[in-house]
């Protein structure tokens, strides 16, 4: 899951981006001046943060330049001035993003969801030796975080660990006795039906339809793989 900053002065504007956001499964951190948003960003794992311009203690600009000497996280600016002086020092500063208000909150959604899915595919905070990648999934087992076209994708333990196996192999056909032996880490007495079930459950999480795979596919009488070519 990840972690959005979201800082304005205006609490009515970060409870309703906290609505809407949480909606779709990031959690929110919650700040109403610059000072605490550097504190959070410094103190907390964060993914990307929504900082509004004018604020009073510390305003979005100083507080991004501070952001900047430690994280290269994703940063949208929140602005109800039009004038292009401030977008303009904003994006010089190291800005990702502007978006003036009044805003939509969907749209807000929207700006995240694309900024995060450039900085996890381009790596970011990431280390590259924990990041997989096939098309439109990208696993980061620093993390435990799996993203299927930029949305992160909720997996039990044991559906994380077998994605994980198979995308670590591209190519390569697992037995459900070898899955078994390497998830369960036991013998595989009459293990075909609990892969089995895995395996449907992960599938109708990752693939746009679960009936015809892109990626997860079986391989009839000797197991399951993750395709090459996607």
């Amino acid at each position: 899951m990840e972690n959005i900053l979201v800082c304005d002065d205006e609490r009515d504007i970060v409870a309703a981006l906290k609505i809407y956001l949480s909606a779709e499964g990031y959690n929110v951190f919650e700040a109403y001046n610059g000072k605490e948003a550097v504190e959070l960003a410094e103190k907390e794992e964060i993914h990307l943060a929504l900082l509004d311009i004018m604020m009073p203690v510390m305003d979005g600009i100083s507080a991004l330049d501070k952001i900047r000497e430690f994280s290269n996280i994703p940063v949208i600016l929140l602005t109800a001035k039009s004038e292009d002086t401030d977008k303009i020092l904003g994006l010089n500063v190291g800005a990702d993003d502007y978006i003036t208000k009044p805003f939509n909150p969907v749209e807000v959604v929207a700006r995240v969801r694309s900024q995060l899915r450039r900085y996890l595919r381009l790596g970011g905070s990431l280390k590259s030796e924990s990041v997989l990648e096939l098309g439109g999934i990208l696993l980061d087992d620093s993390q435990k975080l799996v993203l299927v076209d930029g949305s992160t994708v909720s997996l039990t333990p044991r559906e994380y660990d077998i994605l994980k196996l198979l995308m670590k192999s591209v190519g390569r056909v697992y037995s459900p006795k070898e899955i078994y032996r390497e998830i369960w880490k036991e013998e595989p007495y009459g293990a075909e039906n609990a892969v089995a079930v895995h395996i449907r459950h992960l599938r109708e999480k990752i693939e746009i339809n679960p009936a015809e795979p892109r990626y997860l596919k079986v391989v009839w009488g000797r197991g399951y793989k993750m395709e090459r070519d996607v």
